[in-house]
């Protein structure tokens, strides 16, 4: 039996992150990961996998050092994000424009791969002395004994530690063991993720279109490229994936106004489903979940990584209060519990909120979706205190 302070289950990176914060100040730190991932980041591609990283977010993996581990090459920042409805051109006074600089800032946030974010992450865990990894393994069970949990693996070894973090996804093992259980539901919706390449510049903005079938979003990558997020219907994705690339294109060109001209090519496609998930308890004695084991959110609004950080951050700030045998207190574990149970269930209703409201498809309804928008776009405080709140990534 290894004994370490603290054993986080799942080197994502929500999990590599808070590993980050808690080896930094030279806590014993076991991270335990099934698969790591594979794959040269000089390959010349980009994956497929991206993420909309908020200011917050960049902050938190500054303070860990990954940011810095980051090719700024591949970083690609946007200061602007242009929204609207399918019965609303995309020239129309009624878009929706965010804009950075009228807050006076540089830039909304950043996309960058998920992959690229993970690696920098992992390079700051193997300069940390008091982090070991173990890969590829997997939490069979979990016991607790006296202020402290008993983590057996996969492959016999045990370790011990006063705080189990489990940051383990969507289907987390970690949450399972515990006995914590689940509300929520699935959206009846796939996203089909791919990158295409426009005969028009992204402009460094982000685009999202709302359609009744849900949202399709074109992202700025650093290449010039935009990474394609299309919520839809589990039959039209997959009609969506078995096209050839030419019908292909004209479906994303007609599907977002050809907002950034044609559509000349696309990379290869894939799809995954999207469901709400929280948890009805964040915590346990000696054990704690955070990113997707704790909340899974319906990607439109682009979230998901910024609050699985925002749990890091706050999971970190509570801890640093305590001593280091109190790690695992309940009562401790529930300060964070409170805080982000509630920050997560505002960003979650609302997320699922707007994925209602634009997917209904009656006249009266969308009418009054053209009149809130239209409204909203003349209401700058409105606008820039949104901006605001979702430059802080869910913190």
């Amino acid at each position: 039996m290894s004994d370490y302070d603290i054993v986080v289950v799942g080197a994502g990176m929500v999990g590599s992150a808070a590993a980050a914060v808690f080896g930094q100040r030279g806590l014993r730190v076991a991270v335990v990961e099934a698969r790591m991932p594979q794959g040269d980041l000089n390959d010349g591609k980009i994956d497929l996998r991206v993420s909309a990283i908020s200011r917050a977010s960049q902050e938190l993996l500054q303070q860990v050092g990954a940011w810095q581990n980051i090719d700024s090459k591949t970083i690609s920042p946007y200061g602007e994000m242009r929204v609207w409805d399918a019965d609303v051109p995309p020239e129309s006074a009624d878009v929706v424009h965010f804009d950075a600089a009228d807050i006076g800032e540089p830039e909304l946030g950043f996309i960058i791969e998920n992959r690229r974010i993970q690696d920098a992450l992992h390079r700051c865990l193997n300069a940390l002395p008091s982090v070991v990894l173990f890969t590829p393994c997997s939490v069979e069970d979990l016991t607790r004994c006296d202020d402290a949990i008993a983590v057996r693996l996969d492959d016999g070894r045990k370790l011990k530690a006063r705080l189990v973090i489990g940051a383990d996804g969507a289907r987390s093992r970690t949450r399972e063991l515990a006995a914590i259980a689940t509300r929520g539901w699935s959206y009846e919706q796939k996203a089909v993720v791919t990158h295409v390449t426009t005969s028009n510049s992204h402009r460094e903005t982000a685009y999202q279109r709302f359609l009744t079938d849900g949202p399709i979003a074109l992202l700025p990558l650093y290449d010039g490229r935009s990474s394609v997020v299309w919520s839809t219907t589990p039959g039209h994705a997959d009609e969506l994936l078995a096209l050839e690339q030419e019908s292909f294109c004209r479906r994303v060109e007609e599907a977002t106004d050809a907002v950034l001209g044609r559509v000349t090519h696309s990379d290869r496609r894939a799809a995954f489903p999207l469901q709400l998930l929280h948890a009805v308890d964040y915590v346990r004695p000696n054990l704690v979940l955070i990113g997707d084991a704790a909340h899974a959110v319906h990607p439109l609004a682009g979230q998901g990584v910024n609050l699985g950080f925002a749990d890091v951050r706050k999971l970190g700030d509570v801890c640093r209060e305590v001593d280091t045998l109190e790690l695992g207190d309940l009562s401790v574990l529930r300060r964070y519990e409170r805080e982000r149970k509630s920050e997560n269930l505002l960003m979650m209703g609302s997320v699922d909120a707007l994925n209602r409201l634009f997917r209904a498809d009656t006249p009266l309804v969308g009418r009054a979706r053209q009149v809130g928008m239209s409204l909203f776009n003349r209401i700058p405080p409105l606008k820039h205190a949104i901006i605001r709140r979702a430059m802080k990534g869910g913190q």
